[in-house]
């Protein structure tokens, strides 16, 4: 198959936009499990398909998981987040360190920002999770305080709405679609 032709093909589907039909509501044991905080890994590309990925700092989870935010710092994180706005294109990736189980969303429906106040309680309440998460594997609270640390300043946030959802949890479910039952 030709390369360019390809790369046509991708550019056509991601020129149509975000789905029409919001995500049905997520099954409660992993709405559970993005509420309470779980590693959190934020990833896009650019449009010759060449991958950015980053793990956010924190996370913070609104309408039943219709809405969520990852956190970033800026400095680390300049080529996602230019993927991010050249491509509108996001995949995000929890993963509860303590069971394996993963999850995998996908939007086209992103927005940056600047971290405000009010989202400093879920930064905490996130790092106070990862710290029980580590601690589950055998690591002292000290290793989560230092791979999610970040400077205040530098914050920022990435929301988006998940048009995709995937059980990327190990097994022979994995990469299967993920919704809640009607």
């Amino acid at each position: 198959m030709d390369d360019e032709w390809l790369l046509a093909m991708i550019r056509a589907i991601r020129a149509a936009g975000p789905m029409d039909t919001p995500l049905p509501p997520l099954k409660p044991e992993f709405l559970a499990m993005l509420v309470k905080g779980v590693s959190l890994t934020l990833s896009s590309c650019d449009h010759a398909l060449n991958p950015s990925v980053m793990r956010a700092v924190g996370s913070r989870i609104d309408d039943g998981g219709r809405r969520i935010t990852g956190y970033l710092g800026r400095a680390q994180s300049r080529q996602l987040l230019a993927d991010i706005a050249s491509t509108g294109r996001l995949a995000a990736v929890f993963s509860q360190p303590s069971t394996h189980l993963t999850l995998q969303l996908k939007s086209r429906r992103v927005r940056i920002r600047e971290a405000r106040a009010d989202d400093h309680p879920y930064l905490q309440s996130y790092l106070r999770s990862m710290e029980q998460e580590v601690a589950a594997v055998g690591f002292a609270p000290v290793y989560a305080q230092a791979l999610l640390a970040y400077a205040p300043d530098e914050l920022v946030a990435v929301e988006f709405e998940p048009d995709e959802a995937y059980d990327q949890t190990p097994g022979s479910k994995a990469g299967s679609p993920l919704v809640s039952a009607p």
